[in-house]
């Protein structure tokens, strides 16, 4: 069974960091290119960061570029989201997919940047 499991979120004020975690399950982690994504109160989910197979290669979203750093290790299944510098606006549920062939979503987690 696939399986996505994030975490990390919480409060924190503006200008603070936050790194999230992904654990994946079930399909062969290394193969696949991960993205991250988020869905805001009554906003459509978008995408965030994306990362290569092997992590050479990343992109971001024009809202957290210079902000967020993404990263990967396959030996572990997990996909990381380094958030700094974060903002109110970045408040929002985050999630992890596979880039191709997503399956079914995980819970997310839930960040909060408030003062």
């Amino acid at each position: 069974e696939v399986q996505l499991v994030e975490s990390g979120g919480g409060l924190v004020q503006p200008g603070g960091s936050l790194r999230l975690s992904c654990t994946a399950s079930g399909f062969t982690f290394s193969s696949y290119s991960m993205r991250w994504y988020r869905q805001a109160p009554g906003k459509e989910r978008e995408l965030v960061a994306d990362i290569s197979s092997g992590g050479g290669r990343t992109d971001y979203a024009a809202s957290v570029k210079g902000r967020f750093t993404v990263s990967r290790d396959n030996a572990k299944n997990t996909v990381y989201l380094q958030m700094n510098s974060l903002k109110p606006e970045d408040t929002a549920v985050y999630y992890c997919n596979k880039k191709y062939q997503p399956t079914s979503w995980g819970q997310g987690t839930q960040v909060t940047v408030s003062s």
